[in-house]
């Protein structure tokens, strides 16, 4: 029996379908019944900070995708971490004998916000000697229609990218690769570092939307950040970010998808050609 936790996020639905096509023993948790029921799947309603609620999703389950997430803009460690390492405690517990963990690209203790956040989070899973995946994809595709970072919410792309290039992944295809793994013989302790097919730069994913890029200095961008009222401390942390990207930080392209999948990550622009209306 596999748990899918982040079940209605962006990787969770795709993963859902996925595991249902499979016709793979699953359910999803989920903060309620409502959520559930709009997933049309076997569900169980539970909450990361209730922990007798989660015991209670783990029982039978011997495969567990772990994904929420990621920081907020609050001072000290981020929730995640507390939240993550907690499940990792039940799931221990419950005797999960395959742990996949949607990561962050190449985490680090010199890391921020929530990249540093899942750096903590696979020393602990680690160290509790339960098998384990690891996922590390780059940027999703998706976060350009998704929250205040998607370009429909100024009609551009904006940001201090520079000439930076991103591999960006579909999470469809972080969604393939964790079916692989929930579904296969059995965990390898190992990371895959997985990404789309190719690395582009800003100005050239703007054109592919048909919107205009305006790349911004770190100041511009800060002053902007800034003027939303979010903090001086997660502002940093954020700009940081921009400045790894813009520097090239999740250019490299791997075959990783591929090796799990069996196929080629998706293009950006088969990305757009999925979304389309059909």
């Amino acid at each position: 029996m596999i748990l899918v936790t982040g079940a209605t996020g962006t990787i969770g639905r795709q993963l859902v379908g996925l595991l249902r096509e499979r016709g793979a023993p699953f359910r999803a948790l989920v903060r309620d019944a409502a959520q559930g029921r709009a997933l049309d799947c076997p569900f169980v309603v539970g909450d990361f900070d209730e922990p007798a609620s989660v015991a209670a999703a783990l029982a039978g389950v011997d495969r567990l995708l772990l994904n929420s997430g990621g920081a907020l803009p609050v001072p000290g460690p981020q929730p995640m971490v507390r939240q993550q390492t907690a499940v990792l405690d039940a799931a221990g517990a419950a005797g999960v004998s395959h742990v996949v963990k949607v990561s962050a690209w190449r985490p680090s203790p010199a890391a921020k916000l929530s990249v540093r956040g899942h750096w903590e989070i696979e020393r602990h899973l680690i160290a509790s000697g339960v098998p384990y995946s690891l996922l590390r994809p780059t940027g999703y595709m998706q976060n350009f229609f998704t929250g205040e970072g998607g370009f429909t919410a100024a009609d551009a792309v904006s940001g201090p990218y520079g000439a930076g290039r991103v591999a960006y992944i579909d999470a469809h295809d972080i969604a393939a690769c964790a079916a692989v793994l929930l579904t296969g013989p059995g965990a390898e302790d190992r990371a895959y570092d997985i990404t789309g097919p190719e690395a582009l730069n800003h100005a050239e994913i703007a054109a592919k939307l048909g919107v205009p890029f305006h790349d911004q200095t770190p100041a511009e961008a800060g002053a902007g950040l800034r003027a939303r009222g979010l903090p001086d401390w997660f502002v940093d942390d954020l700009l940081w970010l921009y400045a790894d990207l813009a520097a090239g930080g999740a250019s490299e392209v791997t075959t990783a998808v591929e090796e799990l999948t069996g196929r080629p990550p998706r293009t950006f622009d088969a990305f757009l050609a999925a979304r389309a209306p059909r």
